[in-house]
């Protein structure tokens, strides 16, 4: 299988990886001279006797450029606006997003597949509730109403060209380089819930979909099997890192210290626990199930440093 990953970064590369390790050919997209450099390196880390990765240069937010994508069986849209605000997101997500099906859809040859990486976001508050994919999504933000406008274009305007289109929506990710220990062990610690998963798991759930050929036409949650509160996982990190537990604060609390933004105090306010039911019927496998798992390697570095 040919896949295309635009905007193959922090989980991109690792999609990248895992695909290259299965035999398939893979082309990373970047538009810095960086991020085309660590697609190289990982092409150098791949056997040769599996598939390859290799690096294109390429913006979703300049059409023009996208001449130079090769064509594909499956196409991924990872692309980060980088943190920025909601007109940035707009920019990448939904026009860049538009400017990639219009691209390939323009072409003799269309890809099979699409996959869109989402965010868990999109739900809104649930007051701690759980949520699935029946859920209907309630976006309370400029920027997720942003991203699940790029819902639409994942699934509505790929059809149209005879694309199906995949939604993955990720919970919040963690690994290498993105554990924020410290953000835990230091505290004080605010109330609510984490849903997580691990970076390897959010590349292998987006390459198990299009090996298996499933989730068509449809959202799928990303996420592991423990949403956890945030004081009992602080309390745990502490205790497997051999340190004193962290303070505590209510919501109420933090929010009444008055220099939260309003989308940051919004973010502290929404609670929900997200369920990957959907991707476990589908049939994945976690590496990492839950976060005991995912942080013993975060865990083992803390003890070695911290003596």
């Amino acid at each position: 299988m040919r896949v295309t990953i635009v905007g193959c970064g922090y989980v991109g590369t690792e999609l990248a990886r895992q695909l290259a390790e299965r035999g398939h050919d893979v082309s990373g997209v970047r538009r810095s001279a960086d991020g085309l450099d660590a697609i190289r390196e990982l092409d150098e880390r791949v056997d040769d006797a599996d598939g390859g990765v290799s690096a294109v240069r390429a913006d979703a937010t300049d059409p023009a450029s996208l001449e130079a994508l090769p064509d594909a069986d499956a196409v991924v849209f990872a692309a980060s606006s980088g943190g920025r605000g909601a007109e940035a997101a707009r920019s990448v997500y939904v026009d860049g997003l538009r400017n990639v099906v219009n691209e390939y859809g323009s072409r003799v040859t269309t890809p099979d597949r699409l996959v869109y990486t989402s965010s868990t976001g999109v739900y809104g508050d649930h007051g701690g509730a759980w949520v699935d994919e029946e859920t209907p999504i309630d976006p309370t933000t400029e920027k997720t109403r942003v991203l699940a406008e790029a819902e639409r274009v994942a699934l509505e305007a790929a059809d149209e060209v005879g694309i199906d289109g995949t939604v993955a929506r990720f919970a919040g990710l963690y690994g290498p380089n993105r554990y924020r220990i410290d953000r835990y062990l230091d505290g004080p610690v605010t109330a609510g819930y984490l849903n997580m998963v691990h970076r390897d798991d959010a590349a292998g759930a987006v390459r198990f979909v299009l090996d298996a050929g499933v989730a068509r036409g449809e959202p799928v949650l990303v996420v592991d099997d423990e949403p956890v509160d945030k004081h009992a996982f602080a309390d745990w990190l502490a205790d497997a890192c051999g340190v004193s537990r962290p303070a505590k604060r209510s919501k109420a609390a933090r929010i009444a210290d008055g220099d939260l933004s309003e989308a940051a105090e919004r973010r502290i306010r929404t609670s929900k626990r997200c369920s990957n039911a959907r991707l476990r019927e589908l049939g994945y496998a976690f590496t990492y199930p839950t976060f005991r798992e995912g942080y013993r390697d975060a865990i083992r570095a803390v003890r070695t440093r911290r003596g």
